[in-house]
């Protein structure tokens, strides 16, 4: 199995164990951190991206050309889209949708579908394509995409919850940092990211990637 799907499990179980927390459940409908989530509607975004892999697995393999991941990002209506904006709001309510059982319920059924992809990745092919909302891309790029969701939403999810932030080994982190670091060029340029890493006295306020 490739190192990418070793890691996207690792990242999986560490957010099944993140929802499990009894701090999550104590916070379940506070506002969370992120503007107009709220703490269970985060919680459902995040877990729902375990979902998402567990959904493509079992739907026919795509047969285009997949895209370099970050044309992912560069393609999708969320990465141009404003908080308020109709994508994301769909967002934050599919978010809702999915936690709609409850904390318990919610982080057994994320347990559930990463103890079943443990078992389903290995015998997927190295070259298997996915399509995700109309973007072929190959397996593991998707997987890498999932796994910058988790890691990301993880620090959001544990700050609105005031447990501390899971840490990730440098196979799962690292892969995410390289991805956020490229999106952030796009975004940005290579000049404002170069000053940001390199250079205090001129860097620019922001570089984020998404």
């Amino acid at each position: 199995m490739t190192a990418i799907r070793d890691a996207y499990l690792e990242a999986a179980a560490s957010v099944a164990a993140l929802l499990g927390d009894a701090g999550v459940a104590v916070a379940w409908d506070r506002p969370s951190v992120l503007k107009e989530f709220s703490v269970h509607g985060l919680a459902g975004h995040v877990g729902s991206q375990v979902f998402y892999v567990s959904w493509l697995l079992e739907a026919q393999a795509a047969e285009e050309e997949p895209l370099p991941v970050a044309d992912f990002y560069t393609r999708a209506a969320a990465f141009h889209a404003d908080v308020d904006a109709e994508v994301n709001v769909n967002i934050r309510e599919g978010g809702e949708s999915a936690a709609a059982g409850g904390a318990e319920a919610f982080a057994g059924e994320v347990a559930s579908a990463v103890a079943r992809q443990r078992a389903a990745l290995p015998a997927e092919s190295a070259d298997r394509i996915v399509s995700f909302v109309g973007t072929p891309l190959t397996l593991d790029d998707f997987l890498l995409t999932r796994m910058v969701e988790i890691v990301v939403h993880s620090d959001d999810l544990a700050l609105s919850a005031g447990i501390p932030t899971p840490s990730f080994p440098p196979g799962v982190f690292e892969p995410v940092l390289d991805l956020l670091s490229r999106l952030a060029v796009v975004r940005h340029g290579q000049t404002a990211v170069l000053r940001a890493l390199s250079r205090a006295e001129r860097a620019p306020a922001v570089i984020t990637g998404i």
